[in-house]
């Protein structure tokens, strides 16, 4: 099941591209859920099966659609298609 309302992001804190995109959201205010891969075995699966790549962050937005390592402009456009902004 989809959900409809919440962002979700795969990361570590490790990851540079991970504490941008985190850093990202958190400055324009808009709310998601952040799962660090680290603490949590079955959420790297998860991430994994979403995007089919080892790589991260994994940004999963409420109509199912995900980015991989997404650029911040990348970030921002699908926020603006999904009138988060």
């Amino acid at each position: 099941m989809t959900d409809t309302t919440t962002i979700r992001v795969y990361g570590a804190d490790w990851c540079r591209d991970c504490r941008r995109t985190k850093q990202q959201l958190e400055g324009l205010e808009v709310p998601f859920d952040y799962i660090d891969l680290e603490e949590d075995e079955s959420a790297t699966r998860e991430a994994q099966r979403i995007s089919g790549r080892m790589q991260i962050p994994v940004v999963v937005f409420p109509d199912g659609s995900h980015q991989v390592e997404p650029t911040n402009d990348e970030v921002e456009a699908k926020l603006k298609e999904l009138a988060f902004l």
